[in-house]
């Protein structure tokens, strides 16, 4: 008799599309897209995105580091400081320091046990709102996640299509002065680095954007 096998546990986290908030003001400052996609029985919503900025994660890391006890939390990469849009190189090492601190956090049991981080990755709060969630001051941690996971169902739809279509339309640079047959483009007709749709403005006051 054959028997089924369980599919094997994957999280996928990537942060992704760098961008200057408030530009041209005094208080304007770069964000990243976070894009989590994942079969794993630990998180509330299986796909999710949102938008955090370099100093959220800072606190993400002490909130963990304070209730991880003598579990080491992954390190973020350096502050530095720099002119916001003049330094692609500095903007892109943050990035995958970002990322690399994030792939770490997610695959260490201990700190996946936190729902700080669980906020953090899939709704859009803002700090106090995720610590007087966790305190029971606010709506359960499981609807706020699902919560947010229904009010951007179209938009993560469309994140997913564009990864698959990405995919497929990488795969046509082997072909040469040929065009694909699937998509009909020219392998010079694909576009890198054209902005992902943004998620769509909520009415709840625990799903604002910060």
């Amino acid at each position: 008799m054959l028997q089924s096998l369980e599919p094997e546990e994957f999280i996928t986290v990537r942060v992704q599309d760098p961008r200057v908030q408030n530009e041209g003001s005094w208080n304007s400052y770069l964000d990243y897209k976070i894009f989590l996609h994942t079969n794993s029985k630990a998180f509330t919503a299986k796909t999710s995105c949102v938008r955090r900025r370099y100093r959220e994660f800072v606190w993400l890391r002490k909130q963990l580091q304070k209730n991880a006890g003598l579990v080491p939390v992954p390190p973020l990469p350096g502050k530095g400081t720099f002119f916001l849009g003049n330094n692609e190189d500095f903007i892109e090492k943050r990035r995958q320091g970002l990322q690399q601190f994030l792939e770490q956090t997610v695959h260490s049991m201990v700190l996946l046990s936190d729902s700080q981080l669980h906020l953090f990755l899939q709704s859009q709060l803002s700090l106090p709102e995720i610590e007087a969630c966790v305190q029971g001051r606010g709506p359960p941690v499981i609807d706020v996640i699902l919560g947010y996971a229904i009010s951007n169902q179209g938009w993560v739809q469309e994140e997913e299509e564009t990864m698959s279509r990405t995919s497929h339309l990488s795969r046509c640079f082997g072909l040469g002065d040929a065009a694909c047959k699937n998509c009909h483009l020219e392998p010079y007709d694909i576009k890198i680095g054209e902005d992902q749709p943004e998620s769509p403005d909520s009415s709840s006051p625990w799903l604002t954007m910060t």
